[in-house]
């Protein structure tokens, strides 16, 4: 069995608040700590989106989920479609307390995104940082989302490994759980010692990679945002220099990258790829799957560079070059940072 019994489950969450408690907060013993105060670094966030902003249309305008909080300083982090392009955002904290935050970074390769309370957050105790790095499959862990011990649920990590989205995303190291959390979005993945290994990201209908229909949860590695976190509170973003985006969404069935939609104003668009094409390589290299297909794009070089996408398209092979583009130079990010 990929993940625990429901019996198992229950003991495990004990075992985990056990283990919790152990850490002591400021000025106080591990045995008078509530659990309320336990989870309370697990907040409530809620975000207002610029009213042109690119992402709208499939994200929403107000978007809300669950943030961890990082430091006595307010420093909150989520994933990063919770936030991007938004103008403005709130923090609600465990004791219903509303607090105004600014957007700080964003960053698309990892799915990371940075807001901060304008105020420190009262009676609230900052998540420990983990490392992913040790997580094996099997491993029990715990989900937990805002709102306290109702919804935190212990899971099973059942699988580690590359994954891509649809939306040019591609990410090493994925952690997959199961059973699925309701909750997932900006929710936290917490390892036996209660310390911060993941982001919730998905929710998908393979968890273990293996097509046997486990359903579950994606977090993003808690290991990804330590090498730019410092560009992306001094520069809203990372440094480094940014993969090519060509604005589409590629599906892949049983082998076959069909174009499921082209971003509008996106390079792609610009170039004359249309939905329903067939994506057949890179520069005359065929692309095996959707990871195949990302990483061969990364291999051309960095944004900006011509990608000579072949592609099947109204029943005749060519070759369409795409000038590529930083896709954050394609967002509404003006007003927030």
């Amino acid at each position: 069995m990929p993940f625990l019994s429901s019996g198992a489950r229950f003991v495990f969450a004990l075992v985990l608040i056990g283990a919790f408690a152990a850490l002591p907060a400021r000025g106080q013993s591990s045995d008078k700590l509530a659990i309320g105060e336990l989870l309370s670094g697990i907040v409530h966030v809620k975000t207002f989106i610029n009213p042109d902003a690119r992402t709208r249309e499939n994200l929403g305008r107000e978007r809300e989920g669950s943030g961890v909080v990082l430091d006595s300083d307010g420093l909150v982090l989520t994933i990063g479609y919770l936030m991007v392009e938004a103008h403005a955002a709130e923090i609600v904290t465990g004791d219903g307390k509303t607090v105004p935050a600014n957007i700080i970074g964003y960053d698309h390769e990892s799915g990371f995104g940075l807001l901060k309370a304008i105020v420190p957050l009262k009676g609230v105790r900052p998540v420990p940082m983990g490392s992913a790095a040790t997580l094996k499959e099997r491993d029990a862990a715990l989900v937990a989302a805002y709102g306290g011990v109702q919804r935190a649920a212990p899971v099973a990590v059942v699988s580690k490994r590359t994954f891509a989205g649809n939306w040019e995303y591609l990410l090493d190291g994925a952690i997959f759980t199961s059973p699925p959390h309701g909750a997932w979005s900006g929710a936290a993945l917490l390892d036996r010692e209660g310390k911060l290994v993941g982001i919730g990201s998905l929710i998908v209908g393979d968890a273990t990679g293996r097509g046997d229909g486990v359903p579950g949860n994606m977090f993003v590695p808690i290991d990804k945002l330590a090498p730019i976190l410092a560009d992306m509170i001094t520069d809203g973003h990372p440094n480094s220099s940014p993969v090519p985006w060509l604005g589409i969404n590629t599906d892949e069935v049983r082998g076959v990258l069909t174009i499921s939609r082209i971003v509008p104003g996106g390079p792609a668009e610009k170039s004359g790829l249309k939905r329903g094409d067939v994506v057949v390589g890179v520069d005359g290299v065929a692309a095996r799957n959707l990871v195949d297909f990302y990483e061969q794009i990364r291999r051309v070089g960095q944004a900006g560079v011509d990608v000579p996408l072949d592609v099947e398209q109204g029943g005749e092979k060519k070759r369409i070059g795409i000038k590529s583009m930083n896709r954050l130079d394609h967002l509404k990010l003006n007003s927030t940072f």
